[in-house]
Order: structure tokens, then sequence, then C-alpha cells
């Protein structure tokens, strides 16, 4: 079966150049747009891609200058503020996936999702790297007969700094919402000041410095796990993985609590690793909602809806994906 291209808008960047290697090592034959407003950086990015085109886009226009060209799905690397390409998806009915809004800003989206709700796939992708914790939490709690707390600590390496539109996007992010969401004994609130402030052990026990992070995972996983307490807290140091000499990883530390199955205590420890960064594990999420959205694996594609990423990612194959790549889901002890 063959396929119209996926768009993506900010290709050129780090993200984009990691989307495109995990597309090409699953479908390598999946045609790829590169959009961006500067025309020649699009065209370098896509003739280093191999089976891309680069292309100029406007988002003054409805066409986002495509004309009638065909699309399978649009994928949004950095902040839009215009949510031009969310209308692009919508009119052509093919699915939106973007990754870099805040918890706080997500009602443009949704509004536009609620006046045209049987248009196309509308996933909001602002999980911590677009479904790396969402999916292995997830996994996980089903050990669990009732979920009580989940505390995700997540450690970016200070020398996986991305590319300008990432540090763009974490600039805007931090500069709008300094207070962190946060669920505590059943109430949503915002953790600020001191209160957002604390620290969780990274994967070689050091403790590590960090600050509440207003991450979309919070709703997601306490609605779908029913946790009364769910806390999301980012740090930035060096890796477990440098510190012992090697290259920086990136590293996602889920601690779970609850009841088991029979009714006793359980607590977990676990990490998520990718020796690559935070950045290949990124395109890596993308790839695998792509594959969901426009059914490159030959299942039916992804209806209508308003998603998260952790509905149409399915566990175990994500799993063996993240083994596939070198990284891994870890058993940690208690501290």
């Amino acid at each position: 079966m063959s396929f119209a291209p996926v768009l993506l808008l900010g290709g050129s960047g780090s993200i984009g150049g990691q989307t495109a290697r995990a597309i090409r090592a699953a479908y390598p034959d999946l045609p790829l747009l590169i959009g961006g407003r500067d025309l020649a950086r699009a065209q370098h990015a896509a003739a280093k891609m191999g089976g891309a085109e680069g292309i100029a886009i406007d988002t003054a226009r409805a066409d986002l200058g495509l004309g009638e060209r065909k699309i399978s799905a649009v994928v949004v690397l950095y902040k839009d503020h215009t949510l031009a390409a969310l209308r692009f998806a919508q009119s052509r009915g093919v699915p939106h996936l973007s990754i870099s809004s805040g918890v706080f800003e997500i009602a443009p989206e949704i509004a536009s999702f609620m006046h045209a709700p049987g248009a196309s796939a509308v996933v909001l992708g602002y999980e911590w790297l677009v479904g790396a914790t969402t999916v292995p939490a997830l996994h996980l709690s089903i050990a669990f007969g009732q979920v009580h707390e989940i505390r995700i600590g997540a450690l970016v390496d200070e020398q996986d700094v991305g590319g300008p539109a990432v540090a763009a996007d974490f600039d805007h992010l931090h500069h709008l919402l300094p207070a962190a969401l946060t669920r505590r004994a059943g109430v949503y609130l915002w953790r600020e000041g001191d209160e957002a402030k604390g620290t969780f052990s990274a994967l070689d026990g050091t403790k590590i410095p960090a600050t509440g992070f207003s991450s979309i995972d919070v709703v997601g996983l306490a609605t779908a796990t029913g946790a009364h307490s769910v806390l999301f807290d980012l740090g930035m140091g060096i890796s477990s993985s440098r510190r012992k000499g090697g290259t920086f990883s990136t590293e996602i530390i889920i601690e779970i609590s609850g009841l088991d199955q029979a009714g006793q205590a359980l607590r977990t420890r676990n990490a998520v690793v990718h020796p690559g960064g935070a950045a290949p594990l990124t395109g890596m999420s993308i790839a695998l909602l792509l594959e969901r959205l426009i059914g490159l694996d030959g299942k039916p594609p992804v209806a209508p809806g308003l998603y998260f990423p952790y509905q149409i990612l399915e566990a175990s194959h994500y799993l063996t994906r993240l083994a596939e790549e070198g990284g891994q889901l870890l058993e940690l002890p208690l501290l």
C-alpha cells in the first residue's frame, strides 16, 4: 500500500532528524515533506534524510502553500501559536500531532477539535518525550489493584540540550508558567516557589535537584489510573551513564505505590533509559504514533477523536521498539 507524504513542520531540527530516522528504520519508503519558513534549510535537511522533500510553508495561507497536494498526516515539532497546521489537518481530514504546547495552553486546540470533532484524529503529544513516561507507567500500573501515588523524576543531561527550537519551547514554558500542576490527595493544585523544589534519585542513586514541571502526564496518569497523587519533577545535571564515564543518556524515574491485586501494599520503582538522550526517544515515540495514526502497520487508521499518545501507543510494541534502539525499562531497588 502506498501512502501520501507525512508533513513534518519544523522537521529540519534535531527532533525532526530523529523522527525521520525512526520512521525510516521501519518504513523506508514512506515519503516525507520537511516544511519550514526557510526553504534552503528545509531542503538541506530533506537531502540528508533521503526520500524526503523540503518545502516552504506559509502559515498565512489555509493550504500552508501546498495547494492540492495530498498529505497523510501533519506533525508539528515546534509551538504553533497560529494553529494553522491544525486547521489545515482538519480541513484535509488527516491526523494532527503536535508536541510543544504546555498543559496551560491547550484550550485553543481543544476548541478547534470541539468545532470539528469528526474531522481528524488530534493528538495532544505534550507528554514528556511524547509518551515515553505514560506508556511505561501505565504498563507498570497493571500490577496494582489500586494506585495511590505516582512520582515521576525526569533527568535531562546538561549536555543533551537539543536544538534552538527545543530551547525556545522550554523558555516559553518556563517563562509563562513557573508553577507546577500536581495532584495531591485527590486535588489538583499548582506548586510554586519553595514548594515546587525537590529531589529525586537518578538511576545510579545520585540525588538530583529538581523543580516541579507542568507536564500533561500528571492529568493523564491521574485519570487513567485513579491515583489521588501524581507529581512530576524535572532535573538537569549529569546523567548516570555520563557519570560512569560514558556518553549522556536520558532517564525517567517512575515510582508507583498502592495496593496489589490481593489488596496488599505494593511499591515499585523503575526507570526508562535511552542511551541517545531525549531527541531519539522523542523521535521514536512520534514514529510509532504515525504508524498507528495512518495505519502504516496494516491495521485500520486511528478514528477521528482527541487523544493522548498513551491512548494510541500499545505498550508491548512500544517497549519492544525501545529495546531495539538500545533503551530499557529497568526495575530499580526501592529507596
